[in-house]
């Protein structure tokens, strides 16, 4: 009898199984707190927006390293 091949979701949990998690660059620890903010104060601002508005942000943020 043939062997049947198991399912995509069986394959990505038996890799994510026991695995650590690696730590957020400062530029997405940056997004997420900024997205958040946004998300706030404009409820109704497009999500591509906000991303956007966040994103230019970045340029000049204390939290960026090339602004050190």
């Amino acid at each position: 009898m043939p062997k049947v091949a198991a399912s995509k979701t069986e394959k990505t949990e038996k890799k994510s199984a026991g695995g650590a998690k690696k730590k957020s660059s400062p530029y997405n620890v940056f997004m997420k707190n900024e997205l958040a903010k946004l998300k706030e104060k404009h409820p109704d601002m497009p999500h591509k927006e906000r991303f956007k508005t966040a994103a230019s942000s970045w340029a000049t943020a204390k939290e960026n390293p090339k602004n050190k």
